[in-house]
């Protein structure tokens, strides 16, 4: 209780000092008499008041969404209940270094009502026979390891499902592993009957070097926060590979998973919430994943998520004007449009023209004030995220650079993407190499 009302303190201020640095702006901006400096820092101006905007809505619906959880019970063990049977999925290929500790951390869940199915698709590597020495373990859990040719993950995952007993299908990635009450956490939802599916959080397990511990702050802030603030409205709008459950039916009721995209976790979520299904978000249902660990494997892997979100929005473009018959759905395809086209551009757009107009008109040391302001909003919003979440503290000073250096590499890799998805260029999946960090 004491943590919720810190958190929710500290939110208040920072939307305060939000407030108060849009205010400051605004000052600036009508003493300017200068035509073309007062364009310029109209511009500033604009493109912070969104910034600002964006934030203080996720916060709002976090703070509440936190005030939500805070009023829920603990959720235990109670032998008297029935449990719905999970059925758990794991595709996996070429996943030799870290299926071993993602079946392990499967053994080793308290929820009581579970079978395992790994399906291997058609793997060139040892994974197929890692997996098969857990048939037989000493957690008396029921494990199946099935092989097939190479057809991709979503078919992998649809063949898992269609072999299948449970009532309840939790899919996880092979390079992942879950905490141990993260089916028990995730399955409690489901008590509603309009809930179809609830994504988990996603942390990074190999925190080795800058780039992987700026995408641990990412996850927290810039993911996991954004689903805090959807599961308010009850409209997640992607299910993460790693830790995301679904009710069996409504899978089988929107056809399971497709693959004429490549975010298939992306394009099943849509799938649900056109048909008119909830989706929520466990904050506290944790899978640990492994994370890029060089900058050319991290702009592959954004490159490739970039490329799918907008071939699923694309697929799913009629629900972008479907406002009246389906607002939740409306604005979940609008707001992913504004992640994954606008925003990007309007980023880079607006950095380089700062750069441009402080130098121009002689006002050089601005630039040193706009990267301070942003900076300081990264930092604020990283405490908040990880006294939400329990992460690691020291992860608050990896914000300088991550506005600095991560937001527009990441921008400049989903611009690049955007380009040529609409240019219709073609594209391989890209899989990431193993390190077996997790």
């Amino acid at each position: 209780m004491v943590k919720t009302v810190f958190i929710i303190l500290l939110s208040l201020f920072l939307i305060v000092t939000l407030g108060i640095i849009l205010y400051s702006f605004y000052q600036y901006y009508i003493l300017f008499n200068s035509m073309f400096i007062k364009i310029g820092y109209g511009i500033i101006l604009g493109f912070t008041s969104l910034v600002i905007f964006r934030y203080m809505l996720l916060l709002f619906f976090s703070i509440f969404r936190t005030i939500q959880r805070s009023a829920e019970e603990t959720y235990q063990i109670d032998p008297k209940q029935r449990y719905p049977k999970v059925s758990v999925i794991v595709p996996a290929y070429n996943e030799a270094k870290t299926i071993a500790t993602s079946i392990s951390s499967l053994l080793t869940q308290n929820y009581p009502n579970l079978e395992i199915i790994v399906v291997d698709d058609g793997s060139s590597d040892e994974t197929y026979f890692k997996a098969k020495q857990f048939e037989h373990n000493e957690f008396c859990k029921e494990i199946r390891v099935f092989r097939k040719k190479n057809e991709g993950k979503s078919k992998a995952i649809n063949y898992g499902i269609e072999r299948s007993t449970g009532e309840l299908i939790f899919v996880m990635d092979a390079d992942s592993k879950i905490s141990q009450n993260a089916i028990l956490l995730l399955a409690r939802h489901f008590e509603d009957p309009d809930i179809a599916a609830v994504a988990g959080s996603v942390y990074v397990s190999n925190q080795v070097n800058l780039i992987t511990k700026l995408q641990a702050l990412e996850y927290i802030e810039g993911l996991n926060m954004v689903r805090n603030g959807q599961a308010f409205l009850k409209a997640v709008n992607i299910i993460p590979g790693p830790v995301g459950m679904f009710r069996k039916n409504a899978l089988y009721n929107v056809g399971l998973y497709d693959h004429d995209t490549f975010a298939e976790d992306c394009d099943v979520t849509l799938k649900l919430i056109a048909k008119g299904y909830k989706i929520d978000f466990e904050p506290e249902a944790v899978a640990y994943t492994e994370a890029p660990e060089n900058l050319l494997d991290l702009i592959k892997q954004r490159y490739r998520w970039t490329r799918g979100i907008l071939q699923a929005i694309r697929k799913h473009r009629n629900l972008l004007w479907n406002f009246k018959e389906n607002t939740t759905a409306s604005m979940v395809m609008w707001y992913m449009l504004f992640e994954s086209l606008f925003w990007p551009f309007a980023d880079i757009w607006v950095n380089i023209f700062v750069l441009y107009w402080a130098v121009t008109s002689g006002m050089s040391i601005f630039i040193f004030y706009w990267w301070s302001i942003f900076t300081i909003l990264d930092v604020a919003g990283a405490l908040y995220c990880i006294l939400l979440t329990g992460e690691k503290l020291g992860l608050v000073f990896y914000a300088v650079y991550y506005r600095i250096f991560f937001i527009e590499t990441i921008n400049l890799a989903k611009i690049f993407a955007s380009i040529e998805e609409f240019m219709g260029i073609q594209m391989s999946w890209g899989k990431l190499e193993r390190k077996g960090h997790l």
